[in-house]
């Protein structure tokens, strides 16, 4: 991975997911967590879980962090 933070989550759409993009490339979108995990594993980071997603430094969150996915609505 290329640069300090690889990974970007960005703000909830309107149906409550949120895109994941992973060195660029956008990889999916994500309606909670175990989506976030099961792309960043098909990316090749295998050792990934709830808690990694949450705390890691690679992750650029951009609106809400991780508790909120639809459009503004805690999860």
């Amino acid at each position: 991975m290329a640069s300090a933070q690889p990974i970007v989550i960005y703000p909830p759409a309107e149906d409550g997911g949120r895109r994941v993009r992973v060195d660029g490339h956008f990889v999916g979108m994500a309606y909670g967590l175990l989506d976030v995990v099961e792309f960043l594993r098909e990316a090749g980071l295998e050792h990934v879980d709830e808690d990694w997603v949450r705390q890691s430094a690679l992750i650029e969150w951009r609106g809400p962090r991780t508790g909120e996915w639809n459009a503004g609505t805690p999860k």
